[in-house]
């Protein structure tokens, strides 16, 4: 098992920036940095997108719709995952969720082994 906790969400005017983090914890044989981890975010009425994800040697992906304003990274000795989200605009508004699988495709397809309780981003205009 690995838990996953998200911190960092808010509102915010379009434009804005918000870091979000996430805390990761296992056990010595599940350690979290074993695993590739992202975040995926879902908006009412919307499918899962998978937002951005980094594998264990920082290797990176970002969906189209957050390519030059996010950045995720990670750091594997506090197993800590960051994403900084730079010029949000409106369509950004979704609950974020960390997300760690061991595979590349659940990840970035927003459908990950384990996914945390979520933190809500709301960015108006």
């Amino acid at each position: 098992q690995v838990q996953l906790l998200e911190s960092g969400g808010g509102s915010v005017q379009a434009g804005e920036s918000l870091t979000l983090s996430c805390a990761a914890s296992g056990s010595t044989y599940n350690s979290p940095s074993s695993y590739s981890m992202g975040y995926f975010r879902q908006a009412p009425g919307l499918e899962r997108e998978g937002v951005a994800a980094i594998d264990t040697i920082g290797r990176t992906y970002y969906a189209d719709s957050v390519k030059g304003r996010f950045t995720i990274s990670r750091d594997n000795a506090k197993n800590t995952l960051h994403l900084q989200m730079n010029n949000l605009k409106p369509e950004d508004t979704a609950m974020y969720y960390c997300a760690a699988d061991r595979a590349w495709t659940p990840l970035i397809s927003g459908n990950p082994t384990y996914s945390g309780q979520g933190t809500q981003v709301t960015v108006s205009s």
